[in-house]
């Protein structure tokens, strides 16, 4: 197999992670049998969403109680069904030593994994492992994967230095896809697009971070809700730690003034914390009156602006000839926002790029999309930037994906949701 693509994994303990255990003196115990187990919330839809991303998705567990005599080789195989006839497993690698034996197996020893690999002709460095106890993450970093930790605060040693810790396995896909791209294991599919640009729309400072390496990803924003929803308190703090990990791509931060006075204030001072910065002026402030003054004297100023929030083509013309000598600017009109209404955007987004592109340096931003579809529509007319939330990421690998291997996929997704919730007739 050295002649093929090698693939990236994703190594799954299997207790605590995929499925629930019993905690006792402060340790986490396996269910006794088949009949006792339960996945836990989000596993189905992780696994799902990871398996569509194309990882190969291998279960690495310790599994003692065989040696031990406290369980039958053939009720562990019943335990595996129950995970295999629910989730798109790809592999399930066992190591069945105790404690005492000397084997290169067993977590923290990293024998799993490198196994695995050469089975299944896996890209460690391109892969992850998700598990809920230290020997998970040391096994991770011995294999050279990037290790993620659920800690479930047992009363046991905690692990040290994994890369992410997360509270389940759903909590740790939005990592997992902000660095898949960057992995080199899929295609990118900015490589697609014949005009538009894809920007990262989000505010979780982890994922921006990883998103930095995708070469797909050719700029950032983001806004005050978006801040405020991922938890961000101080904004100016945050606002620089993603300037320091991004540096050759522009970044759209907003004001939040009111009056025109503190929105040109604002805009002067986040201007001048990165070359690469645009400010996010609103078209109109809350009273509805319009920005066109604040944006020609910040213009003159020489700042980049990324004007918002605008649904309208009067608005697109006012804003466009307010924006005349700029240096460099973008008109983000919400198209998701004129489709939420049941009104089409392409007609809105065509017309919009007509007045854009008469001026210099203005660039034309299709903003709020909501699904796929929108980057296509956003392509073929031409449109020059898409944002896209860091959740519709996900999604991007399954452009231009066989509809009947999409559908199969379906099929099965139906069967796996039935059989885990254990559906009868």
């Amino acid at each position: 197999m050295s002649g093929t693509t090698r693939r990236p994994a994703v190594f799954l303990d299997r207790d605590g992670v995929l499925n629930e255990v019993t905690v006792s003196g402060g340790t986490p115990l396996p269910p006794p049998d088949a009949a006792h187990m339960r996945l836990l919330p989000g596993v189905v839809e992780a696994c799902r969403r990871l398996h569509d991303l194309g990882y190969v998705l291998v279960v690495v567990t310790n599994q003692p109680d065989l040696a031990r005599g406290k369980q039958s080789a053939g009720e562990l195989d019943r335990m595996h069904a129950f995970l295999t006839d629910r989730l798109p497993l790809d592999d399930i690698a066992v190591c069945t030593h105790d404690d005492a034996d000397d084997c290169a197996c067993r977590k923290p020893r990293p024998g799993l994994l490198l196994d695995a690999a050469d089975r299944l002709n896996l890209d460690l460095t391109g892969s992850f492992m998700v598990g809920d106890r230290w020997r998970d993450v040391e096994a991770a970093q011995r294999a050279g994967v990037t290790s993620i930790y659920i800690d479930r605060d047992y009363g046991e040693r905690k692990a040290v230095d994994a890369d992410l810790v997360a509270s389940s396995l759903l909590d740790a896909l939005p990592f997992i896809e902000s660095r898949h791209v960057s992995g080199g294991s899929q295609p990118v599919v900015g490589a697609a697009l014949k005009h538009v640009k894809i920007f990262a729309d989000g505010a979780d400072l982890e994922s921006i971070v990883a998103l930095a390496g995708r070469p797909d990803i050719a700029g950032f924003t983001t806004n005050p809700t978006l801040m405020r929803k991922s938890g961000v308190s101080d904004y100016e703090p945050f606002a620089r730690k993603v300037l320091e990990a991004i540096t050759d791509r522009p970044v759209s931060f907003e004001v939040f003034a009111d009056d025109p006075d503190g929105m040109i204030r604002q805009a002067r001072l986040i201007a001048s914390w990165g070359r690469n910065v645009y400010v996010k002026i609103p078209v109109t402030d809350t009273r509805g009156r319009s920005t066109a003054d604040v944006i020609r004297q910040l213009t003159a100023d020489r700042v980049q602006l990324n004007v918002t929030a605008l649904l309208t083509l009067p608005q697109v013309e006012e804003v466009t000839a307010a924006l005349d000598g700029t240096r460099g600017a973008v008109v983000s009109v919400f198209a998701g926002r004129i489709a939420d209404t049941g009104r089409d955007p392409v007609p809105v987004m065509t017309d919009a790029l007509r007045i854009t592109s008469a001026q210099a340096n203005v660039k034309l931003l299709w903003a709020s999309p909501r699904e796929i579809l929108n980057v296509r529509q956003a392509d073929d007319i031409g449109v020059d930037i898409i944002t896209v939330t860091h959740d519709l990421l996900a999604k991007l690998p399954l452009f231009g994906k066989s509809l009947d291997d999409y559908s199969l996929e379906t099929v099965r997704m139906f069967h796996n949701d039935a059989a885990a919730a254990g559906y009868t007739l």
